[in-house]
């Protein structure tokens, strides 16, 4: 993280740190066998310093971030919290393999404290009861969510801008590492959301950079502002928004 000049905070007191081995099927599904839980992060945990930011990208694994903490960061800047909450809805189960549940009344009380929630498809499935993602998404906005967003993997993604849905395309590709492409998508989107102050903008910005991010292995892969701006342009006729009843 240094070399692109981003300055990183780690607590490295703890037992061990959260992992995770991966298998992914013919179809794209994956399981996740847990190698490592990490503590939980509390109010001694966050630097000071990072109260001044702009932008706090909330990306728990694995339970390492509750209530008590997203509350400190509410109460405590005023900066917008754009939450991904893949490890808030993760539990162990019985043989050392992720399963998924959502304590819901819990999860709006998060919901509503933060500026943005951005499940995948399977996460807004097992924190709504709802396998059609513009269900999903108006039961995040019953959630109190005030700008829900569904990724839908080579399917783009679905948010509520307001009262207008909006249909994200993707950009057409080849998935070799799909593989963080939701970690992609989140600081993509806050990147162009700091800069342009657009909802859709940031959401095209971001489709099109997880759109080059699979195409490659590992964390450590190939991107220019240039390629992602090009790739944008490339799906923004297939932009779609509808009115959206409340």
């Amino acid at each position: 993280m240094k070399n692109y000049g981003i300055e990183a905070s780690m607590d490295t007191t703890g037992k061990q740190t959260g992992g995770f081995h991966l298998v992914y099927d013919e179809t794209g599904n994956r399981t996740l066998d847990v190698l490592g839980v990490a503590g939980r992060i509390t109010t001694k945990d966050f630097p000071d310093e990072f109260l001044d930011s702009r932008f706090f990208l909330i990306g728990p694994i694995l339970g390492e971030v509750d209530l008590e903490l997203i509350e400190f960061v509410r109460s405590s800047t005023s900066g917008k919290l754009f939450l991904d909450p893949q490890g808030l809805v993760r539990m162990v189960g019985d043989d050392k393999r992720v399963i998924h549940k959502c304590n819901r009344d819990e999860f709006k009380k998060i919901s509503r404290l933060v500026d943005f929630v951005k499940p995948n498809e399977h996460e807004s499935e097992v924190i709504t009861n709802e396998r059609d993602p513009v269900l999903a998404l108006r039961r995040l906005r019953e959630l109190e969510a005030q700008v829900p967003i569904v990724t839908l993997a080579d399917r783009g993604s679905l948010l509520l801008d307001g009262d207008k849905l909006c249909r994200i395309p993707a950009y057409g590709t080849r998935a070799v590492d799909p593989t963080g492409a939701g970690d992609v998508y989140a600081g993509s989107f806050v990147t162009e959301y700091m800069r342009s102050g657009s909802i859709v903008e940031a959401a095209l910005f971001a489709s099109a950079a997880a759109s080059i991010m699979v195409e490659q292995v590992g964390p450590d892969f190939q991107m220019t502002l240039g390629s992602v701006q090009e790739r944008r342009e490339a799906i923004r006729d297939r932009l779609m928004t509808e009115s959206f009843a409340q």
